[in-house]
């Protein structure tokens, strides 16, 4: 994530600054030439290995192409964003159906055995036998949430193409929820630096949520 913060964050800075415009940024065109295969594959990958914060990519993506003056760049981030989170779970949906049928499983079921604690887990099964795969939705709206899921999905021996077709709408959703905080981030603040900076440190703030409600609960308890 360092990497592709640092990265959006030096271009935003440098897009806004007079010097660096007329001497170090590269036209729109050659930014996006090189942004929006980025922007592919870094979300591809964060779907496959879920250690990579893809909510504050899309925001921080959005936020540059917010100021750009293309007319379909956020349409496009939109389009590359959605794509890339949809292959990737399906993907890893794919290699766990593989590691489920394995004798001996694989490092990608157990990858995401070891993100699914087991009350997360339960609690997913009920769902989803309450609202079959529709719960795919709010599994990618929730931090946290789409591994337990996923783990659930695989237990229940669901088929790829039906956890395909629920996945549609959920990476869709999760699409438009963080470029829309992009958006907002971008809005908000004159320059892109400052949008990138509110829109990564909020899509961090979601992210982690979750984990000091359990360890709030779990000191309580």
């Amino acid at each position: 994530m360092s990497h592709a913060f640092h990265g959006a964050l030096a271009l935003a800075y440098a897009a806004d600054s007079p010097l660096g415009a007329a001497a170090t940024v590269p036209p729109e065109s050659t930014q996006q030439a090189v942004g929006y295969p980025s922007l592919f594959l870094l979300v591809l990958i964060g779907a496959l290995v879920p250690v990579v914060p893809t909510g504050a990519l899309v925001s921080s993506a959005a936020v540059v192409a917010f100021h750009q003056t293309a007319p379909f760049a956020l349409l496009l981030v939109f389009f590359v964003a959605a794509l890339a989170a949809f292959l990737g779970d399906v993907a890893l949906y794919w290699l766990g159906r593989r590691g489920m049928r394995s004798k001996n499983g694989s490092r990608w079921l157990e990858a995401i055995r070891a993100r699914a604690p087991e009350d997360r887990l339960a609690q997913s099964q009920r769902k989803l036998d309450d609202h079959g795969v529709m719960v795919l939705v709010l599994s990618r709206l929730v931090p946290a949430g789409r591994l337990p899921v996923m783990l659930a999905c695989l237990l229940a021996k669901m088929p790829l193409r039906r956890f395909a077709r629920g996945d549609v709408p959920a990476c869709l959703a999760w699409t438009a929820t963080y470029q829309l905080i992009g958006i907002l981030g971008g809005s908000l603040f004159p320059e892109p630096w400052e949008g990138v900076v509110a829109a990564v440190a909020l899509t961090l703030l979601i992210s982690a949520v979750p984990s000091v409600w359990r360890r709030l609960r779990g000191s309580t308890a």
